[in-house]
């Protein structure tokens, strides 16, 4: 578990299931995604996160608000073995409901979610990418001080899908140490 002044990244709970399908099932939440996921691709979905998450210590954390309790989604890491061709990496995500949106809680997340990485993982570098037309979540990338590396067209999308042209972001360990 890691905590923020504003926020608690756990592990899952039956209680998030219901409030984590409506989320992949809203088309805004989902707008940088192939499609939104069916009740049982995110129960799919929360039962892997979770038990790699039990394994390992580390994974995509779920994400709620201290002071209310509420699911908001989830932020973590994930290794990424073969898929890419910068593969093997780690990479940062989140996912989290739009009325959490604009309130910081994404930053707030990541930012304990890096702590983590680099400080107790001993990570060399996080990467993040996202589809080219995600302003947001580029923002949020150079918000936390990432560095553009590349554009490179997604492998598991054909090259004429609008969401095909992603962006890639890292940062090494010694850099973000260095902006703490």
């Amino acid at each position: 578990m890691l905590t923020t002044d504003r926020l608690i990244l756990r592990q899952w709970k039956s209680e998030d299931i219901e409030k984590f399908i409506k989320i992949n099932k809203n088309t805004r939440v989902m707008k940088y995604y192939p499609d939104i996921l069916t009740r049982s691709e995110t129960l799919k979905f929360i039962s892997t996160e979770s038990k790699f998450l039990q394994e390992n210590g580390w994974g995509y954390w779920a994400v709620e608000l201290k002071s209310s309790g509420d699911f908001l989604g989830f932020i973590g890491l994930k290794e990424e073995k073969t898929l890419f061709d910068f593969s093997p990496c780690v990479a940062i995500a989140w996912r989290l409901d739009e009325d959490s949106w604009g309130h910081g809680y994404a930053s707030e997340g990541a930012e304990v979610v890096l702590k983590y990485a680099f400080e107790h993982l001993n990570l060399d570098e996080v990467v993040a990418f996202t589809a080219v037309i995600n302003m947001r979540s580029e923002d949020l990338m150079k918000h936390l001080k990432m560095s553009k590396i590349k554009e490179f067209t997604h492998p598991s999308l054909d090259e004429k899908h609008l969401l095909s042209k992603h962006i890639l972001y890292a940062i090494k360990n010694k850099s973000w140490v260095k902006n703490q």
